[in-house]
């Protein structure tokens, strides 16, 4: 927190810190960081999302170290583009501005925009304080730390472990606008030493509003709300600078997996379908929300890693400045169509390119890329989108984040799930949206399931890849077109007949047909992953029982809450109301006053 900002009600936070009693917390520990909780549930903690934490920190050690990889190939670049505006502006003495001024735009990553973007409010330029001699070049662009932004800070663990596990970072600021919150977080950051109190600063105030007010300010902005971000993501996308990081967290799965799909189009701009690919597409939309609310800025993402875990997704985009390149987004998004009746789906790609000799035209896509009846089964579509349909993964960052995380088994409480988890995304296609599920292939057609390497081989042996993904064990990703998937069914119940169902259903319109494609189940190599050939665990069950979402901060454990936190909970709250009841018998008006606060939030909610 601001210990350096010496107000005065910071202050009288400190001193109230000093006299708290710990005996009324928990002290709860996770990887370098300590936080104390109170046993009321006054502030919101999850220990499940751990595995949000640990992977968070990955990805932003990786960052630090792309950042200043990055940072380091940029003065050869710079320097030959001063050195042409120098000579340029000697040339010709009667244009003296504007060879500056295309020195200073092509330094910046942000396109045309970017001179008119860096006016000051009171309207004065910052042009002129950018010197263009090539010597003082290095020493003018010398890299900072990364500052970091946790907009929804709570307890401020995350924010904690940033400060205290990351090295090279610079000021982490935690956000609430909670006041229970951040007193709760400035007590942590005192509680967790000079370090901490140093480097993270705790502010009350309202994420949105101290986004807006702070543009382009941070390199990295962390959303981890509680439910939807899509509230936060217009002024998040702003506060972070030029090729800095958004990590953004959705909670709100019942919304993006189809339960509610018009509050998902209200809140994501995209409806959702409930196929069994469901999670991705929830990723997908997630992303292709940040894309939207970028692109009112002149700004447009780029995902390095796109992760569905436990109960909610989490994605990490590097946002950039480029007019030119955010004409490139509908060539990104695209619909999707979804049979009722079988498992077939396709993508309508929103736009496209048509290029004559070094022009390029943006144009509408093609459509409709299917009939109006299913091809396979006769059945209609349900229509989806858009989501985001380019790769939602970086396949290097993937690597880096890996092996960096390999490198430090200690310093990651959840080590396993998360090593799990990126090894079978650095297996995954990284250019093929969605994926089918084989048991629900087999579901529709009524028969005995393959094993998934004899159905991966066909696939294989047909020319066509073919991958798992992290997001369903079953899962499948392949660019094999829809009537060769079938064609591999049809050969697969041939020599394992099926009973005879009625003829409209659609499993027997599909076997209907006779396969174009006659399927060879050898086992191929490319059947079975690299981490699948060494037998490495890539979908580890839950390390405790109710392993989930927790109640939100202020709410009272009540018996209805027992199947979501379990018994044990609920008997620990009933225990600390009993032990304050009998505080307050003995007359502590604190203890009274403490349960009228918590009565009536809970009588609020």
């Amino acid at each position: 927190m601001g210990g350096k900002n010496g107000a005065g009600d910071e202050e009288n936070q400190k001193g109230k810190t000093a006299s708290v009693d710990l005996g009324d917390f928990i002290i709860i520990k996770e990887g370098e960081a300590e936080i104390l909780m109170h046993a009321q549930n006054e502030v919101f903690y999850n220990k499940t999302q751990v595995n949000n934490r640990d992977i968070s920190i990955a990805v932003l050690r990786t960052f630090v170290a792309k950042r200043k990889e990055e940072h380091e190939a940029l003065p050869s670049r710079k320097t030959e583009t001063t050195k042409k505006a120098v000579e340029e502006k000697s040339s010709e003495p009667a244009l003296e501005k504007e060879p500056l001024e295309s020195a200073m735009g092509s330094e910046k990553s942000n396109g045309d925009c970017e001179i008119a973007e860096d006016m000051d409010e009171d309207g004065s330029s910052n042009i002129s304080e950018e010197p263009t001699n090539t010597t003082g070049l290095k020493h003018q662009r010398e890299l900072k730390p990364p500052r970091v932004l946790e907009a929804l800070s709570a307890s401020g663990l995350r924010a904690l472990r940033y400060a205290r596990e990351v090295e090279g970072i610079g000021r982490v600021v935690a956000l609430d606008n909670d006041k229970v919150s951040v007193e709760a977080c400035r007590r942590n950051i005192k509680f967790n030493g000079s370090v901490a109190s140093e480097k993270v600063e705790s502010h009350l105030a309202d994420a949105r509003v101290y986004m807006l007010t702070h543009p382009k300010e941070f390199d990295v902005v962390d959303l981890d709300p509680y439910g939807s971000p899509s509230v936060f993501l217009d002024s998040a996308v702003q506060s972070v600078v030029d090729g800095g990081m958004l990590m953004c967290t959705a909670t709100d799965m019942a919304v993006l997996c189809g339960g509610n799909g018009e509050v998902c189009y209200s809140k994501y701009g995209s409806y959702p379908l409930r196929g069994k690919y469901c999670h991705e597409m929830a990723l997908r939309i997630l992303l292709a929300s940040i894309e939207s609310h970028a692109n009112r800025y002149k700004r447009y993402i780029v995902p390095v890693l796109s992760v569905q875990m436990d109960f909610y997704v989490r994605v990490f985009v590097r946002i950039y400045t480029s007019a030119s390149a955010m004409k490139n987004t509908p060539l990104k998004l695209s619909y999707v169509y979804q049979c009722v009746g079988c498992d077939s789906f396709h993508l309508q790609p929103i736009g496209r390119t048509a290029s004559k000799n070094t022009s390029v035209r943006y144009l509408p896509g093609f459509g409709p890329v299917v009939p109006q009846d299913c091809s396979d089964c006769g059945k209609k579509f349900n229509m989806g989108g858009p989501i985001w349909s380019a790769p939602m993964h970086d396949q290097e960052w993937v690597t880096s984040i890996l092996s960096d995380v390999k490198s430090m088994k200690d310093s990651y409480p959840a080590y396993d799930r998360i090593v799990a988890v990126l090894t079978t995304i650095s297996e995954e296609l990284p250019d093929i949206p969605l994926f089918l599920s084989l048991h629900n292939l087999c579901a529709t057609l009524k028969c005995t399931s393959p094993s998934a390497v004899i159905f991966r081989s066909a696939v294989v042996n047909a020319g066509y890849r073919i991958s798992g993904t992290h997001v369903n064990p079953l899962g499948l990703k392949s660019d094999a077109p829809m009537n060769v998937i079938w064609d591999i069914m049809r050969c697969w119940v041939k020599s394992h007949p099926v009973k005879a169902q009625p003829p409209d259903q659609a499993g027997s319109v599909i076997l209907a047909k006779g396969p174009e494609l006659e399927a060879n189940f050898t086992r191929a190599v490319a059947s079975l992953s690299k981490a699948q050939a060494k037998k490495v665990a890539r979908f580890l069950p839950n390390p405790e029982r109710h392993w989930g979402p927790k109640l939100r901060a202020g709410r009272q454990i009540t018996s209805k809450h027992v199947s979501l936190l379990g018994p044990q909970a609920l008997n620990g709250s009933i225990d600390h109301q009993h032990e304050e009841g009998e505080e307050g018998e003995e007359g502590g008006e604190e203890s009274n006053a403490k349960r009228q606060k918590i009565d009536e939030s809970a009588s609020d909610s």
